[in-house]
């Protein structure tokens, strides 16, 4: 894990990401996120995983409560919070050998199927925000998603199909 403050991601067999960081403090803290937007919590008294002080199973809308708790929308009114909205935001991968890699957003028909919103794409170190229906896609790229939690599960599931 890295030092202080540095979050390290961690992909899981059969989807899902655990994430760990080593607060200020030198709290040792992970999150596993899964698919479905449930999250395991848990904070540990040591250095190691299996010495764990509290661990918290969250569903999706208890996630998203805590979330949206932490984030400095509760401290600057104009800032959106998306929980309260029925809302998510997500992060989406394309995967490396996709079949979407050199085709163009809108040939996925994310929005018009699943209602979702590409606010943004990440690619190597560049933001690309607001992307166009004629952006062309690569393997590899990050795709964030706003959206209901069903229409980007929908969503994330047209960018893992094996063809388009």
């Amino acid at each position: 894990m890295g030092g202080v403050g540095r979050v390290g991601r961690t992909p899981l067999p059969g989807g899902g990401v655990r994430y760990d960081l080593v607060t200020r403090e030198r709290r040792r803290v992970a999150v596993v996120a899964r698919p479905d937007g449930s999250r395991t919590l848990s904070v540990y008294r040591g250095d190691h995983c299996d010495d764990t002080a509290v661990s918290l199973e969250l569903d999706a809308d208890e996630a998203a409560a805590v979330v949206s708790a932490l984030l400095p929308s509760h401290h600057t009114p104009n800032l959106l919070s998306t929980a309260e909205l029925g809302l998510v935001a997500e992060r989406i991968e394309v995967p490396s050998a996709s079949p979407w890699d050199g085709r163009v957003l809108g040939d996925t028909r994310m929005r018009t199927e699943t209602g979702v919103s590409v606010v943004a794409v990440l690619r190597r170190a560049e933001a690309i925000p607001s992307p166009g229906p004629g952006f062309r896609l690569a393997g590899g790229d990050t795709l964030i998603v706003i959206g209901t939690r069903e229409g980007v599960g929908v969503a994330a599931g047209i960018l893992g199909r094996t063809g388009p």
